[in-house]
């Protein structure tokens, strides 16, 4: 027999309502299995789909899976928010009296701090889970060249950046580069598997006085995810590249990031970093909820 779970469809990191990433939140994902959960990934299309259980870790609030439509991810950035904003929206969960969260996941239990707003959450934070950094070699980075139809910044050479996802990250001339960007998704997709990284993270400087500091686009082809609208994890790693890179003090330690504009989205993501931990946050809203019967 069917049952019915409640389940909300949260829009992260946009300016406006539907100009974000959008994630499925499924707020009672206890009683299914992996395949159903892959299943139920892999039916809503979106980049990544959570599912919320009980925490099994001491401190932690709650646990999440996340899944792309293809394979389950240890932790990914806009599903993290997400999936925070659905639960203190439905009064399932409580920041504690600094506003801070634990959330249990693949990659370990990772710190939010969420603000509420006239009873509602507001923005939302989360500290990156520890970066580890390695170069790729002068083949791959010559592949890149030829996967993104751009020749990427040797000056700041490419780094793959795993931080639970793994993204090859690289620095454009500008961000008008990034913005022209027409990749070729089936080469980025062969990289990727080569490489075992998620995808592809570009990023590249708006001049100044624009909002947002740099422009990102993110490409993972290799989990049914041409490009991702507005992506969390994606955008950490350009910070912990950019920390690693010592170019802080060309972009200082806190700036935005805008994301989406490629695909008719307004994503803007805020990065603070230090020597400590990298930072990013954002806001988000719920656009639809109901059950899944499933």
């Amino acid at each position: 027999m069917s049952a019915k779970t409640p389940f909300k469809q949260v829009d992260v990191f946009g300016t406006a309502p539907f100009a974000g990433n959008p994630v499925a939140v499924i707020l009672d994902g206890a009683r299914l299995t992996t395949m159903q959960m892959q299943q139920i990934a892999n039916w809503t299309n979106l980049s990544e789909t959570t599912f919320v259980l009980p925490a099994t870790q001491p401190g932690a609030d709650y646990r999440v899976r996340i899944f792309t439509p293809r394979a389950e991810l240890p932790f990914a950035g806009h599903p993290t928010i997400g999936t925070a904003h659905a639960l203190l929206e439905g009064g399932r969960i409580e920041p504690d009296g600094n506003g801070r969260l634990v959330q249990e996941c693949g990659a370990g239990l990772v710190r939010l701090q969420a603000s509420i707003v006239d009873g509602k959450p507001g923005r939302i934070e989360f500290e990156l889970p520890e970066p580890r950094l390695a170069p790729p070699d002068a083949v791959e980075i010559d592949e890149l060249d030829a996967a993104l139809g751009c020749r990427v910044t040797r000056d700041t050479a490419p780094m793959l950046v795993d931080v639970g996802p793994r993204w090859l990250v690289a620095e454009l001339p500008d961000a008008a580069a990034v913005l022209a960007l027409k990749p070729d998704f089936s080469a980025i997709a062969r990289q990727s598997a080569r490489l075992g990284s998620t995808g592809v993270t570009v990023y590249g400087r708006h001049a100044a006085g624009m909002q947002a500091a740099i422009e990102v686009r993110a490409f993972a082809p290799a989990h049914g995810i041409d490009e991702d609208p507005v992506c969390g994890s994606g955008t950490g790693s350009v910070g912990a590249f950019i920390r690693h890179a010592g170019r802080r003090a060309v972009l200082g330690d806190v700036f935005f990031a805008s994301q989406g504009a490629a695909l008719g989205r307004s994503g803007l993501i805020g990065l603070a970093l230090s020597d400590d931990a990298i930072r990013v946050g954002g806001m988000a809203r719920t656009c639809i909820e109901g059950e899944l019967i499933a």
